[in-house]
């Protein structure tokens, strides 16, 4: 038998798995886990555990733990609301690495310390303080931190979600995330969001009532007060080199009085200002490794019989007429072009923005020629994750920490735009480029629009308190 002070107790085996003793006690009893008896106490050796774990596919949420190594690069970063490290993996090709990341979600966690374990790892933000994430991060005392980036969380945020921005939990995370930058005083804070971020309402200022674009006031001033100069423009991934259509803002702040540059461009769909043409999904597809398998889960097969009938680059539309109301259904009705159903992907273009899951009825992606979504290695392909990089967790998580992560060209890109700037290196847009298919995305023209938005909101404030001031 094994060294004994290598046994395993119920109690501390159930901890490692984030389980019940009383679990453990029943995988004992049904034979799911080999254990010896010792007196009263059933112990487990690490060959049993290893048996166990291997047999079951089982992984274990690593704790959160100190960076390893005491080496200091030239350029200090901490990463927050980390997940897969797509923006991490991005800012790294470029130079900037993260001696730290910051995330709560069990499976990113298990994909952070599989694919990074050297680097320090935090949980819940809310229970560190910025002087004890500089002690995870093994930062010298003095040493300053030079970039801190993120994607906080983005439901609260999101045109899909219910909106109730800052005063959601996630939001108050939002804040929170805020509230570290401002304590450790990076040189250059990121923050990462969706589009929603530009117009997610919240009382600001004087005004009592949510407005529009009032969550991000409150945020910019926040920085402003910090003493943090903020650009932000909302960029499709596309223009970077990524084979995907996603757009994401991107917002640099940094210490001091002069912003940060928009970043540059690679890449232009119809190749103008000299740039490159949209990369492909057929581009996305030639980097997967022919040894890496094809896991997916299927289509209902209610939802395929529709799919045999459609070509490459077709959806519902393109079902014959008399089928189009019967594979829609209700929705049928409610008009618009609703180019997510039943929708088969094309080789000849990017891939459209990737969801925490291919099969969902609005947001389908279908493969092109084959009748079946898109597996999780070509998720990973399409944001460019590392061939050997590993996602961990059921499949379900899987799709879902793909489908959450920034395209790894656009945190590359973000990264030299930053690096740029320490050197000095100045970048303006080319004139009549547009980063997005929107207006009043960059800080300039929504602070404009936002400024309009601010006056009619206080005039319609002042004229209901006149009213009732007559009542």
């Amino acid at each position: 038998m094994d060294d004994l002070n290598r046994l395993m107790t119920v109690p501390w085996v159930a901890n490692q798995l984030k389980v019940t003793p009383q679990y453990i006690r029943k995988l004992i009893k049904d034979g799911k886990l080999e254990a010896n008896r010792i007196g009263t106490q059933w112990v487990i050796t690490p060959v049993q555990m290893d048996k166990y774990l291997l047999e079951n596919d089982v992984q274990i949420e690593p704790d959160d733990h100190k960076r390893i190594s005491n080496d200091i690069p030239d350029i200090i970063a901490l990463s927050f609301f980390s997940g897969a490290m797509g923006l991490d993996i991005g800012m790294a090709k470029a130079g900037i690495k993260a001696l730290l990341a910051c995330e709560l979600n069990k499976y990113c966690r298990m994909t952070i310390n599989e694919n990074a374990p050297d680097i320090a790892l935090i949980g819940d933000i809310n229970k560190y303080s910025p002087e004890s994430i500089l002690k995870m991060a093994k930062i010298p005392e003095g040493r300053k931190v030079d970039v801190i980036f993120g994607g906080p969380p983005c439901q609260a945020f999101s045109t899909a979600g219910a909106r109730r921005a800052l005063s959601d939990e996630r939001g108050n995370v939002f804040l929170r995330y805020i509230d570290i930058v401002r304590a450790i005083r990076p040189t250059y804070v990121v923050i990462e969001n969706v589009r929603g971020l530009l117009s997610a309402p919240y009382p600001y200022a004087d005004i009592q009532n949510p407005i529009k674009g009032g969550a991000l006031c409150v945020i910019m001033d926040r920085l402003f007060d910090a003493g943090y100069t903020v650009s932000f423009e909302l960029y499709n991934a596309a223009n970077f080199g990524a084979p995907q259509i996603r757009e994401r803002v991107v917002m640099i702040g940094k210490l001091g009085d002069e912003k940060v540059d928009y970043l540059q461009p690679t890449h232009d769909e119809k190749s103008n200002f000299n740039l490159k043409p949209w990369r492909t999904l057929s581009d996305a597809f030639s980097n997967i490794s022919p040894n890496s398998g094809c896991h997916y889960i299927n289509f209902p097969e209610k939802r395929l019989q529709y799919y045999r009938m459609l070509k490459e680059g077709q959806y519902w539309k393109n079902l014959p007429i008399e089928m189009q109301r019967e594979a829609m259904g209700n929705v049928y009705l409610l008009g618009g072009g609703r180019t997510g159903f039943y929708r088969r992907l094309t080789f000849k273009k990017p891939s459209p923005t990737l969801v925490t899951n291919p099969t969902m009825p609005a947001t389908d992606l279908c493969h092109p020629v084959e009748d079946r979504p898109l597996s999780v290695e070509e998720y990973s392909s399409i944001q460019e994750f590392p061939v050997n990089w590993k996602i961990c967790g059921p499949i379900l998580e899987q799709y879902k920490q793909i489908g959450n992560a920034v395209p790894i060209k656009l945190g590359e890109a973000i990264a030299k735009r930053i690096i740029a700037d320490m050197n000095g290196e100045k970048f303006t847009p080319r004139e009549g480029y547009s980063y997005s298919r929107y207006k009043n995305t960059n800080e300039i023209s929504w602070r404009n629009g936002m400024n309009k938005t601010l006056k009619d909101a206080r005039a319609t404030q002042s004229m209901m308190y006149k009213q009732l001031s007559f009542l």
